[in-house]
């Protein structure tokens, strides 16, 4: 057998176990979505007073278990077709750090850690997606197949990479570049407004048990680049979207996923909110949100100042996924269907999930995107 078609056997059944071992194990519907009801000792938790910090909280957070890098991006071309971009970077603990000593050494593999990337481009007539897997290495900041760092802010998996086009720039101005055997996008972002630190100050409940995560967004880009569709080059502009998250135990024990909505209002506003199925009050949903003006100001919303409603499902990937929402934050006039530009935006990956481009029409008009995970 020739060397190179061992190497090819060897990346696979690498590239599968790393696929199995990246959430935590339990996947069982009692473990919520991928595992993230698992109970997660000897990780940190996330809860209220631990006060954000940048540009360190830009990086990576070793001791928590989950973590992730999420930018989505509605585009539109010069001729008036809108696309949809989603670059993600997760990173899953495989074990919590113990402070031993006797556990180091010079090996490269005595990293924890695991990375997953994702990358998508929506079109009108259809969805792409690619996915990546890789291990950590304990190298020098800046080397390895895949990492995070803070300042200068670079995050990559291989080719793969979001990162700051100066070292003062933060997250403020950025650069995302992916490509896959049939979509690629490099693309540039620049910040119009602040960080958004959703919950209590940067801590965002999940269940009425107390679970959550540290969650800050910056949803004030804007974004000009270039596409490739196949073998078409096409100029795009338009808004993104960063989320930035980390958790050890992001759901509680009857939660089974979630549905999560990041738009964009016409005149500036913007809305971030999500429904946990299960984990509410009465055995109910557990719903959060932020509403951000267009200077940055938060405002949070939960039960009471926030509806999401389903309205028409489609049968997607073999199952029914509800694609046209009502919304609702009744204190800020707002009462809007939120409509997914088409159903097939689908990711087959490891973790499936539903993850696209919407609009919006009622008492506001925009765009955003929608996830949903779960189903």
């Amino acid at each position: 057998m020739k060397r190179s078609t061992l190497l090819l056997l060897l990346a696979t059944v690498i590239l599968a176990g790393l696929g199995k071992a990246f959430w935590p194990q339990d996947t069982s519907p009692q473990a919520g979505y991928a595992g993230l009801g698992e109970q997660a000792s000897g990780f940190a938790q996330a809860g209220p007073g631990h006060a954000l910090a940048f540009p360190e909280d830009h990086g990576p957070h070793p001791g928590f278990r989950i973590e992730w890098w999420y930018l989505t991006a509605n585009l539109e071309s010069a001729d008036g077709r809108p696309f949809g971009v989603q670059w993600t970077l997760f990173r899953q603990a495989l074990a919590p750090e113990t402070g031993n000593n006797d556990e180091a050494s010079d090996s490269p593999w005595q990293d924890r850690q695991l990375w997953m990337a994702h990358a998508a481009l929506s079109t009108p007539q259809g969805h792409r997606f690619a996915e990546k897997f890789a291990r950590g290495m304990a190298l020098p900041a800046g080397q390895g197949q895949a990492g995070v760092m803070a300042a200068p802010f670079s995050a990559w998996i291989d080719d793969w990479s979001l990162a700051a086009v100066s070292a003062d720039a933060g997250l403020d101005q950025l650069t995302v570049r992916a490509e896959a055997d049939d979509f690629a996008y490099r693309l540039a972002l620049t910040a119009q407004g602040p960080l958004v630190r959703h919950g209590e100050d940067g801590f965002s409940q999940k269940s009425a048990d107390g679970q959550g995560s540290m969650y800050y967004s910056q949803p004030f880009y804007q974004v000009e680049g270039t596409l490739r569709l196949g073998d078409e080059p096409i100029v795009v502009s338009g808004r993104a979207w960063l989320d930035r998250e980390w958790s050890s135990q992001l759901l509680g024990a009857t939660q089974r996923g979630w549905d999560w909505f990041s738009l964009h209002l016409a005149g500036g506003a913007k809305l971030m909110a999500f429904r946990l199925r299960g984990g509410g009050s009465e055995e109910g949903d557990y719903l959060s949100g932020s509403w951000i003006t267009p200077q940055g100001q938060v405002t949070a919303l939960g039960e009471g100042s926030l509806r999401l409603t389903p309205v028409k499902t489609d049968d997607v990937a073999s199952r029914e996924l509800p694609t046209t929402w009502r919304v609702e934050a009744p204190d800020h006039g707002l009462d809007v269907t939120v409509s997914a530009v088409h159903p097939e935006q689908w990711m087959g990956t490891s973790f499936p999930y539903w993850e696209g481009m919407v609009t919006l029409q009622g008492s506001h008009v925009g765009e955003g995107y929608l996830e949903m995970t779960g189903y």
